[in-house]
């Protein structure tokens, strides 16, 4: 099971469920407006580990202007 992120193409609701992989893409009713004109989004999400950067990051550090940083590591 995993979580996904949806959007209401019809009133612009943004839900998420928990569903299986197999029923990732498979129509879901919008929890706003009941309506089956829903679309899977994108996720986007940022994972760190031991103060290193392990999906989502970018390669810059946007927090501080030095060449080093200890926030990042960069």
């Amino acid at each position: 099971m995993a979580i996904y992120e949806y959007a209401c193409l019809d009133c612009g609701e943004k839900f998420e469920a928990l569903r299986s992989m197999n029923d990732a893409d498979t129509p879901i009713a919008c929890v706003q407006c009941e309506g089956g004109h829903t679309s899977r989004q994108l996720a986007v999400f940022f994972a760190q580990s031991g103060g290193r950067v392990v999906a989502g990051g970018n390669s810059a550090c946007n927090t501080c202007s030095s060449n080093s940083c200890a926030t990042c590591n960069s």
